[in-house]
């Protein structure tokens, strides 16, 4: 074996390993990820989202009423 060919090797081997070592660690981090979504942002959003409608279903009860006041009126 020549020297260029084991330096290839050699360099073939290290970026073998790194992309395993970053391939771990994009699992690690992709299953973190997901279990902040789902433990925090999803409980979150549930939350907010039905506080909004909830204001929006007001706010629209009150428009009703204004239309059929104004209704009332003419």
């Amino acid at each position: 074996m020549t020297e260029f060919d084991r330096k290839v090797e050699e360099a073939s081997a290290r970026f073998s390993r790194s992309v395993a070592n970053i391939a771990g660690t994009l699992e690690k981090e992709t299953a973190e990820l997901v279990k902040y979504l789902n433990d925090e942002v999803v409980p979150a959003v549930r939350t907010h989202s039905s506080k909004g409608l909830r204001t929006a279903a007001g706010k629209l009860s009150e428009f009703a009423d204004f239309l059929e006041a104004q209704r009332k009126n003419s």
